[in-house]
């Protein structure tokens, strides 16, 4: 089994910064790419930014130049600065893991989420 603990939310002004964290635990071999979701109420889940193994990261176009993936793969998490805050980044973030577990198999697995509120 695998669990992915995330952390680093909270209620922050425009123009603030938080960081959200994502450390994954249990049986894991290898971790590929790792990335932050996140979904607003009736809306679908959207990615923010995703991160490789290679350190090779992708972002949304909304949040490029203001946020930054990067990835301790020692410590088996993933990280995600968010500067310059918006009231429409709101939302509850998720990440998510491509882990490789123990008996071989490939699976991807989520955080329970954490919310991210920003006030104008």
């Amino acid at each position: 089994q695998v669990q992915l603990v995330e952390s680093g939310g909270g209620l922050v002004q425009a123009g603030g910064s938080l960081r959200l964290s994502c450390a994954a635990s249990g049986s894991i071999s290898r971790i590929n790419t790792m990335g932050w979701y996140r979904q607003a109420p009736g809306k679908q889940r959207e990615l923010v930014a995703d991160i490789t193994s290679g350190s090779r990261t992708n972002y949304t176009d909304s949040v490029k130049g203001r946020f930054t993936i990067s990835r301790d793969n020692a410590k088996n998490t993933v990280y995600l600065q968010m500067n310059s805050l918006k009231p429409e980044d709101t939302d509850l973030y998720y990440c998510n893991a491509e882990v490789r577990t123990y008996d071989g198999i490939y699976s991807l697995y989520w955080g329970q989420g954490t919310q991210v509120t920003v006030s104008s």
